[in-house]
């Protein structure tokens, strides 16, 4: 029997994203593949100690509870291990018993292909290469950060909050702000208010979230959504615009007009945040975990 993702939410991860390998890979820095290799295979039977993304992962799964006959998500690893290496991976999926069952070994070389491969709506990784890689293939990716995750608010809904511009949306509006000042990019979108922006990297992984919101009573949602954006009036009207445009539901809205995200974000209890600029993703570290988006004209050199 032929297997597809057809209406599922398909989301990639590292191993170094999912489990914490910081003291495995020192050693691949400091001495080696070949000692990284002896390592991983000696200590192949020890469990893994959560990653930073763990937490999310573990939520995007318990979705299927809701519906065991039609699983809404699929959760692939995607490693630079090798197989052999990888070995260990698998067993501390099995120990916290994950639901992933396909995987992609790559020994040293980028994963991306395989993001492309599997047709995955979300790439997470520690591996910035990789990253820009996935996104400069068309996919919505970002490097997860080291974070002080603290506890969710709600331990059993996933909440997931995004940026705008270079993230949700095209970075066209960043462009003017950076180029002619705060000004010139509040009177460009009040003049194209009703004009709707253009998707941005993240906008196909929203929009198969609100597929899977949208078959849930009202109010009984397992995800919520937030939009949390230095933006503020007047240039709010063209983000709400464009959101009905899409036909796209988002929870929560937050335009703040410049200030420092992290605490709003953990108001929120956000299990994720994506932003493409460093200085926002290093506060929001502090309190969530935090996925860089090196997209759009803040990550050109």
């Amino acid at each position: 029997m032929s297997v597809n993702f057809e209406g599922k939410l398909v989301v990639a991860i590292s191993s170094r994203a999912l489990f914490d390998l910081d003291e495995s890979h020192q050693i691949f820095e400091q001495e080696g593949v070949e000692a990284y290799h002896r390592y991983q295979i000696a200590h192949e039977d020890e469990v893994l100690q959560p990653g930073v993304a763990f937490g999310l992962v573990q939520k995007l799964l318990a979705l299927n509870r809701h519906d065991a006959s039609h699983p809404t998500v699929e959760v692939i690893l995607l490693s630079r291990n090798s197989a052999d290496t990888g070995l260990r991976i698998f067993n501390s999926i099995r120990h916290y018993g994950l639901d992933i069952v396909r995987a992609a070994f790559t020994r040293g070389e980028s994963t991306e292909r395989y993001v492309t491969a599997f047709g995955a709506h979300l790439f997470l990784s520690s591996n910035p290469e990789d990253v820009r890689n996935a996104l400069a293939a068309g996919h919505a990716a970002a490097t997860i950060l080291h974070s002080h995750t603290g506890q969710n608010v709600d331990a059993g809904q996933l909440r997931i909050a995004f940026d705008g511009d270079a993230v949700l949306f095209a970075d066209d509006s960043e462009r003017i702000f950076r180029r002619a000042g705060l000004d010139a990019f509040e009177k460009n979108e009040a003049a194209a208010a009703r004009l709707p922006l253009s998707d941005g990297p993240f906008k196909d992984f929203l929009a198969a979230l609100h597929r899977i919101q949208a078959s849930f009573p009202e109010g009984s949602s397992p995800i919520r959504t937030a939009l949390v954006t230095a933006r503020s009036a007047p240039a709010h009207e063209r983000v709400i615009r464009t959101l009905r445009a899409w036909n796209i539901r988002i929870d929560e809205a937050l335009f703040l007009g410049g200030l420092e995200k992290g605490e709003f974000l953990k108001a929120f209890g956000a299990d994720i945040f994506f932003d493409d600029q460093k200085g926002h993703c290093d506060s929001a570290s502090k309190h969530v975990a935090t996925g860089h988006v090196p997209h759009g004209v803040a990550n050109e050199s």
